[in-house]
């Protein structure tokens, strides 16, 4: 279960890190990419990426569920699985819903939903971090 747990930490702070943070503000910068095809590609990477977290966060509960593990561990990804929910229920059919109106070519106000999100991103990598770390740590696991 410890490595399973490692693996699964580790690979979705890579992966939220590639996407929200690389591929996401890059392909506004490629040739020809418009802003109603990027958002469109937006809204496909980003849609796998939340079924992926959705995977992952599944197997982390049923890794702590069948391991004994201190409650500790579990508060910490227990505040990454709510920040999933939020975006999962909330924030991404808000952000789907905009970026529709914008690909038809409706007119759409400023709101602070991006910005949210971008929060929330930072927040789910750094208490990802934080308890892969203090996971290998605490289970003598190797450590940079």
């Amino acid at each position: 279960m410890k490595l399973i747990i490692t693996i699964i930490t580790f690979v979705w702070v890579g992966m939220v890190l590639g996407i929200s943070f690389v591929e996401a503000p890059l392909k506004f910068r490629a040739p020809n990419i418009t802003r109603q095809l990027g958002l469109g590609i937006g809204k496909i990477v980003f849609g796998a990426l939340n079924k992926i977290e959705i995977v992952f966060s599944t197997v982390l509960i049923i890794s702590f569920l069948l391991g004994e593990f201190s409650l500790k561990y579990n508060f910490v990804y227990g505040l990454v699985l709510f920040l999933l929910c939020i975006q999962t229920i909330w924030l991404i059919p808000v952000l789907n819903r905009r970026a529709d109106r914008i690909i038809t070519g409706q007119e759409v106000s400023k709101t602070y939903h991006h910005i949210l999100f971008i929060i929330l991103e930072v927040l789910k990598i750094s208490l990802l971090l934080i308890a892969g770390i203090r996971f290998l740590k605490a289970f003598g696991l190797p450590t940079i």
